[in-house]
């Protein structure tokens, strides 16, 4: 089906960005996001899954209490607005199809809660905890915690109850996950077979709750996407901590001798996007906030003249190295800082 074209396409970012989101007007229809939905069906379906949540664009992803359906954010709708995405998160939330469905297949759980109000059980309430607990805007989580599935990043199933059920849903619902194997003697295999043995027990009926409903729909979000974009920024902002001395001068040299070395913060510079990426797969943190630790460690790597000296590729890869371990320590150490919820 050819793409639909819109006026908005050759604008510049700048153009772009002045542009409210109700006047983008995409939609799921006829683009690759209706392939993933059919696809999220067709997996319900197999399972014998009676309920079809339905979607809509929004600006993020989300299911609304009460509304069997989900949200996905406007920009997955159209290759220029995820290119301006990328651009100003650095990252592509749900960009590629592995990871659409993966997240598809989590909110899929939470229309599934919704649709047949799952979280009035009380099995699912011993299991699960209450989802009338308070929704965090921050949580720390326990990367060696068992009690849990592993799915979507930052151990997201910890955060609350309602998340640790779509968490589960989505690994039980994923075709070939072999959860039964993977799972095997961890305390989050007893979730698994409740919502096994709930899906069966459901399987065919009709959801309690049937509503179409399109919560914040589009054409209905009057804000432009600079706003749009400064509140998603500074939901990651991070100040880093002064506390990178020490290690910077272990990794480079201030010595005199290597003054005509190339400069420290020159060479973080070159290969920053490829570390903050690797960074980031590998601790789960978000890019935005990894770029800010970036900046302040260029910084000081300036101010205290620091040089590069020795093998490139050795000097990357330890740098690399030092960056995770300090975002891990900021994670989990004994900082006040929380984990950011997703």
């Amino acid at each position: 089906m050819p793409r639909r074209k819109f006026a908005w396409e050759k604008l510049s970012d700048d153009q772009l960005l002045k542009q409210r989101l109700s006047s983008l007007r995409v939609a799921v229809e006829g683009t690759w996001l209706e392939d993933c939905v059919s696809t999220l069906h067709e997996e319900l379906e197999e399972r014998g899954i009676r309920l079809r949540p339905h979607t809509w664009i929004s600006s993020e992803w989300f299911s609304p209490g009460g509304v069997p359906g989900i949200a996905i954010p406007f920009y997955l709708a159209h290759p220029r607005l995820m290119k301006l995405e990328k651009k100003m998160m650095f990252d592509v939330e749900g960009g590629t199809w592995r990871e659409c469905m993966a997240i598809l297949r989590h909110e899929a759980g939470h229309a599934m809660q919704h649709g047949y109000q799952l979280q009035r059980r009380r099995r699912w309430q011993q299991l699960f905890g209450p989802s009338s607990k308070h929704y965090p805007r921050y949580y720390r989580p326990n990367p060696a915690s068992r009690r849990y599935v592993q799915h979507l990043r930052l151990w997201y199933a910890q955060s609350h109850p309602d998340e640790d059920f779509a968490e589960t849903f989505a690994v039980w619902l994923r075709p070939r996950s072999n959860w039964r194997t993977r799972y095997a003697g961890w305390p989050a295999l007893k979730k698994l077979e409740y919502v096994d043995e709930l899906m069966s027990e459901i399987a065919g009926k009709r959801p309690l709750i049937t509503t179409r409903e399109h919560v914040d729909p589009l054409r209905d979000l009057s804000q432009t996407l600079e706003d749009h974009y400064k509140k998603k920024q500074a939901f990651y902002a991070f100040t880093p901590p002064k506390t990178y001395d020490r290690d910077l001068s272990r990794l480079f040299s201030a010595d005199p001798r290597h003054r005509r070395a190339n400069p420290a913060s020159v060479l973080i510079r070159r290969h920053r996007a490829q570390i903050r990426q690797l960074v980031a797969r590998w601790t789960g943190e978000n890019q935005l906030t990894l770029d800010a630790v970036l900046d302040d460690m260029i910084s000081r790597c300036r101010e205290l003249d620091l040089r590069a000296v020795g093998p490139e590729q050795k000097l990357v890869l330890d740098f690399t190295v030092l960056v995770t371990a300090k975002t891990m320590h900021a994670l989990f150490g004994p900082s006040q800082r929380k984990w950011i919820a997703l």
